[in-house]
């Protein structure tokens, strides 16, 4: 009888330890998703109202009394939107990490550092040398297997002006970098940590990041990240500072930048 008691009781245990890690799973999707959308929205709004202020344009005029942009004026406007929602996320992520955490807030995001088993500064030097070679490699094997173009000397639209193609180069190099990671690899990896395993709060991440590089009608961009975010969780799990993560995404950033932009004669 004892017996049976005591099976019911670890067969209840692993139910609840099931149904808290699922719950705290749809967490870890929802407030990153809120994140993302909420900065999204605003910084729609902002680049909106803002530009139309700047331009003359009443910002509650209907569709129908709006005069049209010129296609030079739509382009400067979502990479305006590009840069401010990553800046809204930074603001947002770090602003919760205050909130919560008060003065260890560098910690909880692992600007500062936290336990971790360690990884010896001549392997992280090699990773962060070598890495983006091998990322391009991949880049360049997932758009082959998905028949998308991906190919040198393709340059940047002629809608961008010099500002403008500066900013969007600020952005894909280093905002977008920084702002990604201090979400995936600062944030919400703490907060998976607390419900999983080193590897599950790797695996966890790495989805939700790919997940957000999903592009309608295409796998492509997701799948040929899916190196990069396992490698960005390991080297924040290893070395329990999120530099690394922000130095090799933004290296690897660079690289394909470079790649991609290089005049193929040269």
């Amino acid at each position: 009888m004892a017996r049976h008691e005591g099976d019911g009781r670890s067969r209840r245990s692993s139910f609840h330890l099931a149904a808290t890690a699922f719950r705290d799973a749809i967490g870890l999707v929802l407030v990153t998703l809120s994140i993302m959308v909420v900065a999204a929205i605003a910084a729609m709004l902002i680049v909106r109202v803002g530009a139309d202020i700047l331009q003359g344009i009443d910002p509650l005029a209907s569709d129908v009394r709006r005069p049209r942009l010129y296609p030079q004026q739509m382009v400067l406007r979502e990479v305006a939107s590009d840069i401010l929602r990553q800046c809204l996320i930074v603001t947002i992520v770090i602003g919760t990490a205050i909130w919560s955490a008060g003065k260890a807030w560098r910690a909880k995001l692992a600007l500062s550092p936290v336990d971790a088993p360690g990884l010896a500064p001549s392997r992280l030097l090699a990773i962060i040398l070598f890495w983006p070679f091998l990322h391009i490699l991949w880049v360049i094997a997932t758009a082959d297997a998905f028949h998308m173009a991906f190919g040198r000397n393709v340059g940047l639209s002629p809608l961008l002006s010099r500002t403008g193609a500066v900013a969007w180069l600020a952005f894909t190099i280093v905002l977008a970098p920084v702002a990604e990671e201090l979400l995936m690899r600062g944030a919400m990896f703490e907060r998976a940590s607390r419900f999983l395993k080193p590897w599950g709060a790797i695996l966890a991440t790495s989805a939700l990041f790919v997940l957000l590089h999903i592009q309608v009608g295409s796998i492509a961009r997701p799948v040929s990240l899916v190196p990069l975010a396992l490698m960005l969780g390991w080297l924040r799990w290893r070395t329990g500072r999120l530099w690394p993560c922000i130095l090799l995404h933004v290296w690897s950033n660079l690289a394909v930048v470079a790649y991609l932009l290089w005049p193929a004669s040269a």
